[in-house]
């Protein structure tokens, strides 16, 4: 899929309702507690740096900067990763709509997911970004589709990297995102994942 596809739909329909979504704690899932006794098998410093530079196309070494900083915030025991692309943009308020397949080591295939988000704050320009994912604390694929809030700021240069936090219910994502465009500034939202596309991006 063309990744400005990913942002033709939707987008008219950020208003009220999405400043509302946005500002909505998700609620826990209770059909998959967080246990301190599940477990899953979890990914190496050297797994991830493999696996995204290879998704995302860039050297191992810019790869391994991102891997050891989110490990040096996060911990060093993701249990999944999701690589996939996205499209967003954004004036005041935004839009963000995504697809790829969801990776864990207890699964015998990869799963695909989709996600899409709505933003508030200041915040303008566009991107098309291919995104690689390290998913921490999450022990079945189906503990996955829920809202994340997250917090974003950073500068987008053509080629950079940025990476952001969300998080729900004991689950941390921290997606690390390439692409072409420009996006400046900080918003505040959340980011919905899915087993199908939603137009509506919460």
């Amino acid at each position: 899929m063309h990744r400005r596809q990913l942002i033709q739909t939707g987008l008219s329909g950020l208003a009220v309702t999405a400043v509302g979504a946005c500002a909505t704690r998700p609620a826990a899932d209770p059909a998959y507690p967080i246990r301190s006794d599940q477990n899953a098998q979890s990914y190496t410093a050297d797994e991830l740096v493999a696996a995204g530079s290879r998704e995302l196309g860039i050297a191992a070494e810019a790869m391994g900067g991102a891997i050891e900083r989110i490990f040096a915030d996060q911990g060093d025991s993701p249990t999944a990763y999701i690589a996939g692309e996205e499209g967003s943009g954004a004036i005041v308020l935004g839009a963000r709509y995504g697809r790829g397949a969801l990776h864990m080591k207890d699964l015998s295939a990869s799963q695909e997911v989709f996600w899409q988000g709505a933003s508030i704050g200041w915040d303008w320009g566009g991107n098309a970004s291919r995104v690689f994912t390290l998913v921490y604390g999450l022990y079945h694929p189906d503990m996955l589709y829920r809202r994340y809030p997250g917090v974003e700021g950073s500068a987008y240069l053509i080629g950079g990297v940025g990476v952001n936090y969300q998080r729900a219910d004991g689950i941390v994502l921290a997606p690390v995102r390439t692409g072409v465009g420009l996006r400046l500034g900080a918003n505040v939202g959340t980011m919905s994942y899915s087993r199908q596309r939603n137009i509506l991006p919460f």
